[in-house]
């Protein structure tokens, strides 16, 4: 059973949500028609971004969409910096700009994903070069302290600099549709913690919230990052294009390089993307009614087919998906008035999330097992879904995965004993031993799916 610590917390907890919902239900008209929209709520503790490597993980927030409230945040780890001697030749060494806070700490230690241990050391101002945990070296240039920007920018346009290219996991936060952010403090600490376990860059969505923007309006918004994300990779490669010093106008090249005109108008070339994401391995995960999301856009995926290349989704994860349907399992009997989310909370959350014409649970939003959803399962990435042992949810997310395993998609189920709704991302859970143990988990099948070396990591 859970600690009556949490017992006592999810009390609260649903009193606080109960309120916020019934105050969300009496949005006005005004706000409910604003296309702009929301992406996270006055009451939200958020964490602010910062591009240098504070704890192994530097972050930077982006606006991708001026017409919406639609976000980013990319974490990127600081594994990206080191450059393995498979990747590179001897003649090269790798160069990139980076700028560290002068509160890092000294004495932190990082694992990543080959296995070694390294232990960073605080750059100053008078070191000029960091040897890596692979024995070679990058040179580090520092901007004075009165610079403009004192994050981290990769040398696009050194053409001997080689990057280490890194996954992609596009991450959708919980919180019902109406609640939540990609910037809060949970959340961040979250994709941190994920970031340097899979050794992935992972690009967290700020989608628009409930009833501001109801249905499909979020499920939108995932499809719209992941065209981004394709959209970036090819601006990317013509970006280097344009930068090509065999040939081609030095001028154009100059003034291009970062500032590519494209038939939608004008585009900007995303650094940290360019130097080190591959996009051709991008995992999508979601916490919740994020699970929701991300089931959705992997549908969009598997539709596009080769239109998102070079984008490819190799697999997704499913966190105690947001599932219901109008004939109850019997967890959703059974645990209905469950810790922190119970069932008549949810359905308020989807009544503000879907438009009153439209509203029923075996939505195709709410319910994955009703017939005649597009495409059919056995085109689906291969899926892994977390669940908790006293969530009323969890029946049909189940459910879900054995219908994806009838079609021979692999499909495992992680189900944590005396777990709860969200706990591996509520705020208060978030440093419980269970919490790490179901982050590594999900960092060890992953890796079966997003490792350029094959499929050595496995259970």
């Amino acid at each position: 059973m859970p600690s009556v610590a949490v017992k006592l917390y999810s009390v609260f907890f649903k009193f606080v949500l109960k309120h916020r919902l019934q105050n969300r239900s009496q949005t006005s008209i005004d706000d409910k028609n604003n296309p702009f929209g929301v992406s996270t709520r006055p009451e939200e503790s958020v964490e602010a971004a910062n591009p240098a490597f504070t704890d192994g993980v530097a972050t930077k927030d982006i606006h991708i969409d001026p017409f919406t409230s639609l976000s980013v945040r990319i974490f990127l780890p600081q594994s990206s910096l080191v450059v393995s001697h498979h990747d590179s030749d001897s003649r090269f060494k790798s160069k990139a700009i980076i700028r560290v806070n002068k509160d890092q700490d000294q004495n932190s230690i990082r694992r990543n994903s080959y296995g070694t241990i390294e232990t960073p050391k605080v750059v100053t101002l008078s070191e000029e070069t960091r040897r890596s945990s692979y024995g070679g070296e990058a040179e580090i240039h520092l901007k004075p302290e009165n610079g403009i920007y004192r994050g981290y920018s990769p040398l696009l346009d050194n053409h001997n600099q080689i990057n280490r290219k890194l996954p992609v996991m596009m991450q959708f936060h919980g919180g019902g549709f109406v609640s939540g952010s990609n910037d809060s403090v949970a959340n961040d600490i979250f994709c941190r913690r994920i970031a340097k376990l899979c050794d992935v860059i992972v690009i967290s969505v700020g989608y628009r919230l409930a009833p501001e923007n109801r249905y499909p309006a979020a499920f939108d918004d995932g499809v719209k990052v992941l065209n981004w994300l394709g959209k970036q990779a090819n601006l990317a490669e013509c970006s280097k294009s344009l930068g090509n010093p065999r040939g081609g106008d030095a001028d154009l090249r100059k003034s291009d390089q970062r500032h590519i005109a494209n038939t939608l108008g004008s585009a900007i070339v995303e650094p940290w993307l360019a130097a080190h994401a591959d996009p051709s391995r991008c995992v999508l995960l979601g916490v919740s009614c994020g699970a929701n999301i991300a089931d959705y856009v992997s549908r969009k995926a598997v539709e596009a087919g080769k239109l998102l290349d070079p984008v490819k989704v190799v697999a997704q994860v499913l966190m105690y998906p947001f599932f219901i349907g109008s004939v109850p399992t019997h967890s959703e009997i059974k645990l209905a008035n469950s810790y922190f989310y119970d069932k008549a909370m949810c359905i308020l959350a989807w009544k503000l999330f879907l438009a009153e014409e439209e509203f029923s649970l075996d939505h195709p939003a709410a319910n994955p097992l009703i017939p005649g959803r597009e495409p059919p399962l056995k085109y689906m990435p291969p899926t892994l879904t977390v669940v908790a042992e006293h969530d009323w949810m969890r029946d049909r997310a189940i459910a879900y995965s054995e219908e994806l395993r009838k079609v021979n998609v692999d499909a495992p189920v992680l189900e944590y004993k005396d777990a709860v709704h969200e706990f591996a991302t509520l705020d208060m859970l978030l440093k419980t031993p269970q919490a790490q143990a179901c982050a590594e988990d999900i960092a060890i099948w992953v890796k079966k799916y997003i490792s350029i070396r094959g499929h050595e990591f496995s259970y």
